[in-house]
């Protein structure tokens, strides 16, 4: 799910318009040139100069918003941004309308936002997009598992309003691997974590590595066991942005104090097009396996992931909203179940054919060698962390990367009965601790940086070996 430029007859006003044989052209990602200077807002202290694109077809990374080819124009003016307070901004809007909230977050961002769109009546975001006349974004996630009527609603909504949504889909390696090891319906059993992860939380991490901010359609009276306390605006707990590290990435939820009656009545008032869905009872809609009809009178999202804990109903995608205590102790059935010594029993995570999974006895050797024959890499994890979820692609990808190089990767689950062992022998202080292993010396080399990707770990690495 890359991100398109979605515009609307709307967004005359800001100094660009299409025509519906442009809004069909075959090619994702055209950019006009403004009437205005272009503004770029960035929540580091970095600097950029502003620059016009021209039309070009992006190069494709992978992520939401690719870099787009570019010529520089003269340079107006280069700025220094201040860092944002983004908790006393959540303050000064908490009383705002979601149009409001929405006018702001794009004119704060820009082209480093998108609109991350369900297919539900979150279709309300893109409204409100429209109505504040401003350029926006809107990208989706495609599990694969999608009914039939979300489908052709997607289909709808880039008609109803002249855009077109661009899709993230999961690693099709990494779902052949998943069914063919545990079948189709794996997660009625050991519950809906792990499908989650492989269809909606890796491609979305994948679309926002390429953002700055994204806006979501959260509210708190959905979910009143992870919901119930978000604000309109925060940095992300979870998700990177496009400069990576914590902090990186800016959440907007427009629509947190809104309810879900008063949202209908807005839709019908605009006459915005619905998921058919809806009117056969579905209300919080997802994958098909995984969502029902509810009853008159049941929370919407009972009708999600019906067999698990109805206070814990998050994807991945949210995952930020679950208390410490709760996320800790989550388990892969959602049932709050852990082991008394803090080992939850969740599914196991940085799975790859070119890591090794090190034993106590395993580590302890390694630690023991002071001439070894090989340099190792290591991360010393607990699989029910987010931020170790939060780094797993990046650390199976840069597995793959030196597999043959002569540098071995590896992984040490640290919690429950290892971390007393970890936190004295291996410097262990958080999850997840990175630990590089020299040739020629005992003592290995702790990873300084909370950048995890594949580019400052593969830096690392070729600076010590």
């Amino acid at each position: 799910m890359a991100l398109s430029v979605s515009s609307s007859s709307s967004i005359s006003a800001s100094g660009f318009s299409r025509s519906s044989q442009e809004l069909k052209a075959p090619q994702f990602g055209s950019f006009k040139l403004l009437d205005r200077p272009t503004k770029f807002v960035n929540v580091s202290s970095q600097r950029r100069c502003a620059v016009k694109p021209l039309n070009a077809e992006p190069k494709r990374n992978g992520s939401v918003v690719p870099l787009a080819a570019t010529i520089a124009a003269p340079e107006i003016a280069e700025k220094v941004e201040v860092e944002e307070d983004y908790e006393k901004l959540a303050k000064e809007l908490a009383n705002g309308s979601p149009l409001e909230i929405m006018d702001k977050a794009l004119e704060k961002f820009g082209d480093d936002i998108a609109i991350a769109f369900s297919g539900a009546e979150d279709v309300a975001l893109i409204e409100y997009a429209k109505l504040t006349g401003r350029p926006f974004r809107v990208f989706s996630l495609d599990t694969g598992r999608l009914n039939p009527e979300t489908y052709h609603f997607f289909d709808q909504v880039e008609k109803h309003y002249g855009i077109r949504i661009e899709y993230m889909f999961p690693d099709a390696v990494e779902v052949q691997a998943l069914v063919r090891n545990k079948g189709l319906f794996s997660f009625y059993e050991d519950g809906h974590q792990e499908c989650c992860r492989v269809r909606k939380v890796r491609p979305l991490r994948r679309a926002l590595k390429g953002l700055r901010a994204w806006i979501t359609g959260q509210r708190k009276d959905q979910s009143p066991g992870t919901r119930s306390e978000i604000p309109v605006v925060q940095v992300d707990p979870v998700f990177e942005g496009l400069d990576g590290g914590a902090g990186s990435l800016i959440k907007w939820n427009p629509m947190a104090n809104v309810e879900g009656q008063d949202v209908w009545k807005f839709l019908r008032t605009m006459d915005v097009p619905v998921n058919s869905l809806h009117s056969k009872g579905y209300i919080s809609i997802g994958c098909e396996p995984c969502t029902r009809p509810v009853l008159p009178g049941q929370h919407e999202r009972e009708g999600r992931w019906w067999w698990e804990d109805a206070t814990a109903k998050e994807c991945g995608l949210h995952k930020g909203n679950l208390k410490q205590g709760d996320a800790a102790q989550l388990n892969g059935n959602g049932n709050g179940a852990a082991h008394a010594n803090g080992a939850a029993t969740v599914a196991d995570i940085f799975n790859s054919e070119n890591l090794v999974n090190l034993s106590r006895p395993g580590i302890e050797n390694l630690l023991k060698l002071e001439n070894r024959k090989e340099p190792w890499l290591v991360v010393l994890y607990a699989p029910w962390c987010q931020f170790c979820q939060g780094m797993e692609a990046s650390y199976v990808e840069l597995a793959d990367k030196l597999a043959g190089s002569g540098v071995k990767v590896g992984k040490f689950r640290a919690d429950g009965d290892q971390k007393e062992f970890s936190k004295q022998e291996l410097q262990l202080g958080s999850f997840p601790t990175i630990l590089f292993f020299p040739k020629h010396s005992s003592r290995p080399i702790k990873y300084p940086s909370e950048k995890r990707d594949v580019d400052s770990l593969m830096t690392f690495v070729n600076a010590l070996r």
